[in-house]
């Protein structure tokens, strides 16, 4: 081959790989549908999605409503009596975008800010307060767990700390003796974080398969899970380890059978959602506790079991309070004013009976 061939194969090779990195939707931060009823219909298109809206985004596909609307054409309107039994939501920090075998429908994410879904916790909180709803938020490489509602019991032994996840990979029934690990060791710790996030997924159906009940109630459930393994594995070995390649493809089959494994449990009413992001542009700053101290709290954004944020719902009821009240106030006083100034020889019809009694006496 001359060089002149050679320097055209490396022109042609450089070009192919431009224009590989100006597709859309080959290469950055995804939103991805890997499970959805019929009755939540999802667009296949290349829609940018927001960060930000995110939470909207599973309020709408659980059938809340959300401040503003969401304008956004990869969700279309279902019906109105009908809503799936649950939302799962999975995001996998520290990569683009993962080879899921299986999906729905998968957009970019444009923004990729720290989001939480606490908005949709305490619409379930409140709509749901005397059911049995599942709302579970769980980050394992934080040791962040929040619950609440009557569905705590079944969730409460749930290994949340590096700690408590290690011995549950040493027990019988772990997914070390399920995984092909390849290049992945036991003893880095790393490695052993990334495991622990595919071990509490493996022990999230586990529970939901030892309690069916739970997902055959009326109330809906919501799971929102942080997985930051990859992360860790890409800043220890690179991206180009084969510690990160394998872990990548460990990751993509278990959340494969994990959405398809929740689908099937709801009764193929669930939405099972996962977003990659590569790194957020600002650090979460919510600052948390494990909730396994405390049975339940009133309020899963606050992890001081604070009084909820404001909602924008808050005037229109003080008002209805307030002039209810004032209303009332009057009423007892004009009542109260005439009882007082009443004459009963004019007003009352027994003492003027009982006075026309006495003059003709």
């Amino acid at each position: 081959m001359s060089l002149t061939d050679g320097r055209m194969e490396a022109v042609l090779s450089a070009a192919v790989a431009l224009c590989f990195l100006l597709t859309p939707g080959v290469h950055g931060d995804s939103l991805t549908i890997l499970q959805s009823p019929e009755f939540v219909s999802f667009q296949k298109g290349d829609w940018p999605v927001s960060g930000e809206k995110i939470p909207d985004l599973v309020a709408l596909t659980m059938g809340f409503s959300v401040q503003e609307d969401l304008s956004w054409p990869g969700l279309q309107a279902g019906p109105l009596f009908q809503r799936p039994r649950a939302n799962v939501l999975v995001v996998v920090r520290g990569v683009d975008r993962l080879a899921l075998p299986h999906s729905v429908a998968s957009y970019p994410l444009e923004n990729p800010v720290p989001f939480t879904l606490d908005s949709v916790a305490e619409t379930i909180h409140s709509l749901f307060a005397e059911d049995t709803p599942v709302v579970l938020q769980l980050a394992p490489s934080e040791e962040r767990l929040y619950m609440l509602g009557k569905a705590n019991a079944v969730f409460e032994d749930l290994p949340v700390t590096l700690q408590q996840i290690r011995a549950r990979l040493s027990q019988d029934g772990s997914v070390l003796s399920s995984l092909p690990l390849n290049s992945l060791s036991r003893n880095a710790e790393a490695d052993l974080l990334f495991l622990s996030e595919v071990q509490v997924l493996h022990d999230i159906t586990a529970l939901l398969q030892r309690h069916r009940h739970l997902a055959k109630d009326h109330s809906p459930d919501l799971y929102s899970l942080e997985l930051s393994g990859l992360e860790e594995l890409s800043r220890l070995y690179g991206v180009d380890s084969p510690q990160y390649r394998d872990a990548a493809a460990i990751l993509a089959s278990v959340l494969q059978k994990f959405g398809e494994d929740v689908y099937g449990l709801y009764g193929n009413s669930a939405v099972v959602e996962v977003v990659t992001v590569k790194s957020f542009q600002a650090p979460l700053t919510r600052k948390s506790r494990s909730i396994l101290e405390s049975k339940q709290i009133s309020n899963p954004g606050s992890p001081y079991n604070l009084a909820y944020k404001y909602n924008f719902q808050y005037a229109v009821i003080f008002n209805i309070v307030l002039w209810l009240m004032i209303a009332l106030a009057l009423a007892v006083i004009v009542v109260s004013y005439n009882l007082w100034n009443m004459d009963p020889g004019y007003d009352s019809i027994i003492y003027r009976m009982t006075n026309q009694k006495i003059r003709m006496d």
